[in-house]
C-alpha cells in the first residue's frame, strides 16, 4: 500500500513539474533574441541541454525537452560565433510529416527530441517512440513512430493521448 502511495505522489510531482516547466518557458523564451543571445545566456534561461546535437556548418543544437509530462520539446541551435541563430518547438505537424519510412531513428531524434516513451514490442521485432503534443484547440495529442530492428521508421500515427483527462471515457 505504501509503495502505491509513493507511485501516485511521484506522478503528482512530475505532473506539478512539468506544468512549472511548460509555464516558465516563455518567460525563458522572450530573454532570448536570436543573433544576440550567446550560448551562455541559453544556459542560463535553459539551464543543461538534454543533448548536444551538431548542427550544419558549424554549430550546435541544444535539446531542451519536456517529455514525459509536457507538450513541448526544443531546438536551440548555437553557430559557429557561439550566437543563439534558431530557438524552436518542434513538435508540429510540420515536423512529424517530414517522418518518413525508411528514416533512421537518431535523424527522428535530432528532428523531434527525446520521446515521452520508448516500449519495444519483441514479437512484433518493433520499437515504438511516443511525443506528446498539443493539437488545436489545445488538446493532448501522441504522436508515435514505429522503428524496425535496425531502428528504421516503419510507420507513424497520431492519436488522442488516452491518459489526458479531457481525452477519457467516462
Amino acid at each position: 500500500m505504501a509503495a502505491r502511495w509513493n507511485r501516485v505522489a511521484q506522478l503528482v510531482c512530475a505532473a506539478l513539474a512539468g506544468c512549472l516547466l511548460v509555464a516558465c518557458d516563455p518567460q525563458r523564451i522572450d530573454a532570448l533574441e536570436e543573433g544576440v543571445a550567446t550560448e551562455a545566456d541559453v544556459r542560463k534561461q535553459f539551464g543543461e541541454p538534454e543533448k548536444i546535437w551538431d548542427a550544419p556548418g558549424g554549430g550546435r543544437t541544444f535539446e531542451y525537452a519536456r517529455q514525459p509530462a509536457g507538450h513541448r520539446n526544443y531546438m536551440i541551435t548555437i553557430g559557429p560565433d557561439g550566437k543563439m541563430s534558431a530557438l524552436r518547438q518542434v513538435l508540429t505537424p510540420e515536423n512529424f510529416a517530414k517522418v518518413q519510412p525508411g528514416m533512421m531513428m537518431e535523424d527522428v531524434r535530432k528532428m523531434l527530441g527525446k520521446p515521452r516513451r520508448i516500449t519495444p514490442y519483441d514479437l512484433q521485432r518493433e520499437v515504438v517512440y511516443d511525443w506528446r503534443y498539443l493539437d488545436a484547440p489545445n488538446r493532448s495529442m501522441l504522436f508515435t513512430v514505429a522503428f524496425d530492428r535496425d531502428y528504421r521508421v516503419l510507420r507513424t500515427a497520431s492519436m488522442p493521448d488516452p491518459e489526458a483527462p479531457e481525452n477519457k471515457v467516462q
